[in-house]
């Protein structure tokens, strides 16, 4: 696009888009150890190889808090792409423990239903008749409502 100057000449303007350089590890580590070597200069190591001398002392500073975290911890550094696909394993192992242990709950409450309907079936072979209070507490109902139930069914 072209407009006019202020002593009358067209000024064009060319607008481009700038691609950011994705630099490895290896790449920048080299650079770090570069600007630490004694008697250089930072600025010097950036210009060189074209990055900001902002860039180069955020790297430096990104080194020497991951290497002294380690050292305290007295761990070793752990890459985020490494961290990466652990944690997700982790996520994926918790929501299966979170399915067992609500299968292993329904699992519990059936078998104390079942428990309950064996404990009934018990008593009504040994005593031959119903007991109410067991048929309620199977049937989760009151006494009262069953007894309502019984009246109205035929003989």
């Amino acid at each position: 696009m072209s407009r006019p100057s202020a002593n009358g000449e067209a000024v064009v303007e060319v607008l481009t888009t700038v691609h950011r350089r994705r630099w490895t590890v290896a790449e920048k580590l080299e650079l770090v150890q570069e600007s630490l070597h004694p008697g250089i200069n930072v600025s010097y190591v950036a210009r060189k190889h074209g990055i900001s001398p902002s860039l180069l002392f955020r790297w430096r500073k990104l080194m020497s808090d991951g290497g002294k975290a380690a050292m305290q911890a007295d761990d070793q550094i752990v890459r985020a792409a490494e961290l990466r696909p652990l944690k997700k394993r982790v996520r994926e192992l918790e929501r299966l423990l979170g399915r067992k242990t609500m299968e292993v709950e329904i699992l519990k409450e059936a078998l104390e239903i079942a428990r309950e309907k064996t404990a009934l079936a018990h008593a009504v072979a040994l005593g031959g008749r119903f007991p109410m209070k067991r048929v309620a507490e199977a049937l989760s109902v009151s006494r009262s409502r069953l007894a309502e139930a019984g009246e109205g069914a035929a003989p």
